[in-house]
């Protein structure tokens, strides 16, 4: 016997979870520079975050993407940051 799958890829994720991961991935400032509301720039917390996130369905729906989109993307690095070279891929054009 097999147990149901669901197709919601925020099954069993509760929104504290990903506010946690969030900040933990990007840290307070960047998380307020990709989605710009004022509990995640204005002495934030997870607390006040989820307070609002559960009251505002358009806000909480910018979360709820950004975290789908950050377990798609490799999680970047302290060194990708400050190495303006990162992202070069050492190939020259060939003309």
């Amino acid at each position: 016997m097999t147990g149901h799958t669901s197709k919601d890829p925020l099954h069993g994720i509760t929104l504290e979870m990903q506010v946690n991961a969030l900040v933990a991935r990007y840290g307070w400032v960047k998380l307020g520079q990709l989605i710009k509301i004022n509990c995640f720039n204005s002495d934030p917390s997870v607390k006040s975050s989820l307070k609002f996130l559960r009251r505002t369905p358009w806000a909480r729906a910018e979360v709820e993407a950004l975290y789908l989109d950050s377990l798609e993307a490799p999680e970047p690095t302290q060194d990708d940051a400050e190495n303006p070279w990162a992202n070069w891929s050492g190939n020259k054009p060939q003309g």
